[in-house]
């Protein structure tokens, strides 16, 4: 990742916001990069982050992933790999044991330097602003204000596990419910993730909420988000979720969606609506003919090569 914030431990995390920190630089070919990155967080470096050694030069080569496009090469030709420590002693000893290790070779120690004492938290707060799902409802990290426009809002954090609304597979599905008369209706959010469907969807007026993921951690995240957020709903695993409902949120991949297509319709209501994200347009053709024999799904929603695709049961 490039220009990655620092992951707090140690005295940093326990609550000392302002702290001396050492950057140790490294130059290395693509193919040592992930094994650095390794023994570096066995060093006790606070984060380990990766850029283009050529960057601002001609030899610049951006790496761009597009939805419908070839994946990109996997990293540059030369890396630049930056590890943050507490101390500078950490620093020296991390590159005093790389340069003895065979996995060093072709790579080169650039330096040790101390870095400006800042506020380390606040700087990567400051990273983070509310998210705008409408303009009436918004995604607000807990250190933030709720933007004054924010009519409705769910306290997340983003850099969280599970999703945080950030994504456009989520900001597609969050626009969907705040569209939607959910008052009353009977909800499933099918690979729950941080809740964040769920809440929403309880948010605007759904009653009996199941969020259910096959990931336990998930189901902790969950229960932990909708205490702060002041939401009622049951979580568990997948055998938690039981009948019907009025509307069925799926936001995973294609993949699972397509195996998962005879039980998640199987939990639609008539007259209810089945919701999908995870989904990229150029796999619309195959989760339409996956749902076929049970339910015709149609495209609601498209962003950055993503879509939202939905079906009304008769």
């Amino acid at each position: 990742m490039v220009g990655a914030a620092p992951t707090l431990s140690g005295p940093a995390k326990q609550g000392l916001l302002k702290v001396d920190m050492f950057e140790l630089k490294l130059l290395a070919p693509q193919t040592r990069v992930e094994a650095l990155s390794d023994v570096l967080e066995a060093l006790d470096a606070l984060s380990v982050s990766v850029e283009d050694a050529d960057a601002h030069t001609p030899a610049e080569r951006a790496l761009f992933g597009e939805p419908d496009m070839p994946a990109p090469e996997p990293g540059w030709d030369r890396s630049r790999v930056t590890a943050l420590f507490e101390t500078r002693d950490l620093a020296d000893v991390a590159a005093d044991a790389l340069t003895d290790m065979t996995l060093f070779e072709g790579c080169a120690v650039q330096g040790v330097t101390e870095l400006e004492d800042q506020d380390w938290v606040r700087l990567t707060q400051s990273q983070f602003t509310p998210v705008e799902i409408t303009p009436d409802f918004w995604i607000v990290p807990t250190w933030h204000e709720p933007p004054s426009a924010a009519r409705t809002f769910l306290r997340l954090d983003p850099g969280l596990a599970f999703g945080t609304g950030t994504h456009p597979t989520t900001r597609m599905c969050l626009r969907w419910i705040a569209q939607q008369d959910m008052a009353n209706k009977r909800t499933l959010d099918y690979g729950c993730g941080s809740g964040i469907l769920a809440m929403a969807a309880f948010k605007f007026g759904a009653t009996d909420i199941d969020a259910v993921d096959i990931d336990p951690a998930a189901v902790t995240s969950t229960d932990g988000n909708a205490a702060v957020n002041f939401v009622t709903l049951r979580s568990g695993l997948p055998d938690v979720a039981s009948g019907q409902y009025q509307v069925v949120l799926a936001n995973i991949l294609a993949t699972p969606l397509k195996l998962l297509a005879p039980l998640l319709c199987g939990h639609v209501a008539p007259q209810g609506d089945l919701v999908l994200a995870g989904i990229l347009a150029r796999q619309v053709d195959e989760l339409k003919a996956a749902y076929a024999p049970y339910l015709a799904l149609s495209v609601l929603d498209e962003s950055e090569g993503w879509v939202l695709m939905g079906a009304h049961a008769p």
